[in-house]
């Protein structure tokens, strides 16, 4: 082992370049190697055959982005990625979970969906394979990951929904990014990483990055977010409110703590599928139990600072409080 944390990841996972924008920006010291590189120290602390892995320099790993910057950030404490205050702090934690859950289905979703993408995408995966043997490669991942959208809720009722709701963040990001380099203010917050990732690596491919395109200031935040820097404060939120009030209501109320509310319950009663009505729209999948974990954590953190009449009034006014009780 070097003094350096190790972490292992991939540019294609949202979660690997979450973690490593994140280590960029405290100046942690670190390797960044590919699972292929690294195989006998992945196969050694992996728990799970996922990435990011992150390997201290005590030779201990550390699996799945978010506890992966909460342990950092507890050895690296300054500059915080957290907002003081319970409103922008919560808020911060909330976009950062709606990024991981609910941002993975944009990605996922529209990297797979159509043949434009999955050619480009699989190549792009095939990269570093010897030129002969690209094609073969190339297609083998295509076969194996075009099924697998249904892991995400993709499907014949939901891919609609899921296109538009893409669509439909963009523009309310580009206005609040008009005037700030990052979603809090002058400096990135715990929900800039999160929801970073998924639209960063959705912008590297045909359909989703000719959505992205057409919205400059999250295309400038996604260049910035790949090594962050200071560029101010965090601003208060009156300030973030009038722009960011929209995601919140429109995307976080309106469609991702509904279904994760309803996924979490499909958990609890054992049932192999679950519907939900978002913005009118039936949408239809298998329950998964992380996301159900997950939604448990975020109460839990909702928990902490629940009855802060400034909080409330927000998570109120947009619709999310019913979710988080």
């Amino acid at each position: 082992m070097t003094g350096n944390y190790i972490v292992i990841g991939s540019e294609e996972s949202p979660y690997s370049v979450k973690v490593r924008s994140y280590f960029r920006y405290k100046k942690i010291p670190h390797e960044w190697r590919g699972r292929n590189e690294a195989p006998d120290l992945y196969a050694k602390h992996a728990r799970l055959p996922l990435i990011p892995l992150v390997v201290t320099p005590d030779d201990t790993g550390i699996q799945d982005s978010t506890p992966i910057i909460e342990t950092m950030e507890a050895k690296y404490p300054d500059p915080s990625i957290h907002p003081a205050g319970a409103v922008g702090g919560f808020v911060s934690a909330l976009l950062e979970e709606f990024g991981d859950e609910w941002g993975n289905k944009w990605m996922f979703h529209m990297r797979w969906a159509r043949e434009i993408d999955q050619v480009a995408v699989s190549r792009r995966f095939a990269a570093d394979a010897p030129p002969e043997k690209i094609d073969t490669l190339a297609q083998n991942i295509r076969e194996r990951m075009v099924p697998r959208v249904w892991f995400v809720g993709s499907n014949e009722a939901t891919a609609p929904q899921i296109e538009q709701s893409f669509a439909d963040v963009l523009p309310l990001l580009d206005a609040h990014l008009a005037s700030r380099p990052y979603l809090f203010g002058g400096r990135p917050a715990f929900g800039d990483f999160g929801l970073w990732g998924q639209i960063y690596e959705a912008g590297r491919d045909p359909t989703a990055g000719a959505l992205v395109e057409k919205a400059p200031n999250v295309v400038a935040w996604i260049d910035r977010m790949l090594d962050p820097r200071d560029l101010g404060e965090f601003e208060d939120w009156a300030a973030l409110e009038p722009t960011l009030l929209g995601v919140l209501s429109d995307q976080v109320a309106g469609l991702f703590l509904p279904w994760d509310v309803a996924n979490a319950n499909a958990i609890a009663s054992a049932e192999d599928e679950f519907d939900v009505t978002l913005k009118g729209n039936r949408w239809t999948q298998k329950p998964q139990k992380y996301h159900a974990r997950s939604l448990g954590a975020l109460k839990a953190r909702y928990a902490e600072v629940a009855g802060d009449p400034a909080l409330d009034a927000v998570l109120t006014a947009t619709g999310c409080k019913e979710f988080l009780a």
